[in-house]
């Protein structure tokens, strides 16, 4: 079981955090990009994900962890009970959501 201070506490971690609010509930940017916020539902947790396909993947493997409304059809974040996923799946989700809403480092010819 994850708790709201779990996720601002793994959310804070990260680098160039900030938490404002979005729809009235605490959210989480990156460089100027919401990644997770606060649902107004008390436990839930709005992650963002990479595409679609990761999104959809979570809905059909994540044993009633995961869920969405049709306020969210077509976007790419899903919905997080937070009282389901243990300490470690939601570090990973935390991270992978700052992931795909941070800015990519430039690369260099030497990589």
């Amino acid at each position: 079981m994850s708790t709201e201070d779990d996720v601002r506490s793994l959310a804070g971690s990260l680098p160039k955090v900030t938490e404002r609010t979005s729809y009235g509930t605490p959210a989480f940017y990156v460089a100027g990009k919401i990644f997770l916020r606060f649902h107004e539902e008390p436990g839930v947790l709005v992650c963002w994900r990479k595409d679609l396909s990761e999104r959809e993947l979570l809905l059909a493997t994540g044993e009633g962890k995961f869920l969405s409304t049709s306020h969210y059809a077509g976007h790419a974040s899903v919905l997080v009970r937070l009282s389901l996923v243990g300490l470690d799946e939601l570090a990973e989700l935390v991270t992978e959501a700052w992931e795909a809403r941070a800015p990519k480092r430039p690369t260099t010819a030497l990589e």
